[in-house]
């Protein structure tokens, strides 16, 4: 170990050595994961963790919108629990407060091998030569589309803006089917994802390394136009998720961009969110003619992105560090499994395998059962390729401000729902190109 074992004051602690770990009294263990079901998880693989070390896990629930005020609270009462489980909101902020052990989860990951975490899951808890936190899984937004429709007219798939817009041109026949079904209801965070992802794939951000970076003209430009093209390939109204699944679902939409949490809905796993395709609302005929991408790009950006959400392990500086990063590695190694089945159509793993086997845990976590009202393991559901353009999506995955350390304001931006409201005026014909640029530039530069 690079870092010395904190002495522990109070009650002293019996440590019991065996091959696997260093054994404490408690590791307390704070998880936003608060559904029963998914608590129940957890506590199975905290049973396992012990049976394995003699080290016992209480496992507390925190629910997410208190995390960032009770983990604040807690430090300043010197009483953080050993390690959280949080979102990459926090995992900068916390390690620049002292919240976080940094050294502690970088040992975890070089001990595990850097290089069989997904690369983006990396690189967006950088700090100061260190990662922040263990990435334990993720999700990446997703442009869900027709894949029968696009064999059958000689499409290619929708990785890029032109080839969006060369599929609407093909496809789009409304009311029996939409070109697209983009988000335009402004006070939804739905629009401010979809958005977000929109304008990484043409490499436009609004924050750089000193704070706010005034939109490229040129490049936000083309954001504009392509978004206005697929909201006119869209119905009318004020839409956000609940639309395009609808319309998706009823065979009406050619394309949409969703999260993962569609995947067991579409193969007619969940009765309060049946495909109506066909008259069986259990068949999983719509996933077998569903294609998805997770990296698309713009015409200023090649390389295009994916838009993503990263959770992860925060060993904290109040920890009994050695039996925390012991357990943190059995969440990531030995017990991966059991962490990713919690709810497997949202956790994709950040590991796709260890060194000796590179796939394994992709390999297994499309084995997991999914669904709520039936189960079936996505690898039944969906082929390998699509199989690998989901875990795939993570090793690009992107967020603004990650890179240049500003993820905290550019989150305010997004919150501000300021983009949305210009995008929309932009849409309905209010504003020009180039008077919408200067009126987010406007108001994103007072946030």
């Amino acid at each position: 170990m690079t870092k010395m074992t904190k002495l522990m004051t109070g009650t002293a602690m019996v440590l019991s050595l065996s091959a696997a770990a260093v054994s404490a009294d408690t590791l307390r263990f704070w998880t936003t994961e608060e559904q029963p079901e998914r608590l129940a998880k957890q506590e199975e693989m905290a049973a396992q963790f012990e049976a394995a070390t003699g080290t016992e896990v209480e496992v507390i629930p925190v629910s997410e919108s208190d995390l960032g005020t009770r983990a604040t609270a807690a430090f300043a009462a010197g009483d953080l629990p050993d390690v959280i489980y949080h979102t990459l909101q926090y995992a900068l902020p916390w390690a620049e407060a002292g919240i976080l052990d940094t050294e502690a989860a970088t040992e975890v990951i070089e001990a595990l091998g850097a290089d069989t975490f997904a690369p983006g899951a990396i690189a967006m808890a950088a700090y100061e030569g260190d990662t922040a936190s263990v990435p334990v899984d993720g999700w990446t937004q997703m442009v869900v589309y027709r894949k029968d429709l696009f064999d059958a007219a000689g499409l290619e798939a929708p990785t890029s803006y032109a080839n969006v817009l060369a599929a609407v041109d093909a496809l789009h026949n409304p009311p029996e089917m939409y070109g697209f079904v983009a988000a335009t209801k402004v006070d939804e965070n739905f629009m401010s994802q979809v958005l977000e992802h929109v304008f990484l794939a043409n490499g436009v951000s609004p924050v750089g390394p000193d704070g706010f970076q005034p939109l490229d003209e040129a490049k936000t430009t083309e954001v504009l136009e392509f978004y206005k093209a697929i909201a006119e390939a869209s119905p009318p109204g004020d839409l956000y998720w609940d639309q395009s699944r609808t319309l998706y679902f009823s065979g009406n939409a050619a394309m949409i961009i969703w999260s993962p949490f569609i995947l067991d809905e579409l193969a007619g796993l969940r009765d309060s969110a049946p495909p109506t395709i066909t008259d069986d609302p259990t068949s999983g005929e719509l996933a077998s003619k569903t294609g998805i991408v997770t990296n698309f790009s713009g015409p200023s950006n090649p390389d295009g992105a994916a838009w993503g959400d990263i959770r992860y392990f925060g060993i904290t500086a109040d920890a009994d560090t050695d039996a925390a990063m012991d357990f943190v590695k059995f969440s990531v190694d030995e017990g991966y499994g059991q962490t990713l089945s919690i709810a497997p159509e949202g956790k994709f793993p950040v590991r796709a395998g260890t060194a000796d086997d590179p796939t394994k845990f992709k390999d297994l976590w499309a084995t997991l059962p999914v669904g709520v009202d039936r189960k079936a393991p996505l690898g039944d559901l969906y082929d390998a390729e699509m199989i690998n353009e989901i875990v795939g999506g993570l090793d690009v995955a992107q967020r603004w401000g990650v890179a240049e350390g500003q993820l905290a304001l550019a989150s305010k931006m997004i919150n501000s729902q300021a983009i949305n409201r210009v995008v929309r005026q932009y849409i309905d014909g209010e504003l020009d190109a180039a008077a919408a640029v200067a009126a987010m530039n406007d108001e994103l530069s007072g946030i």
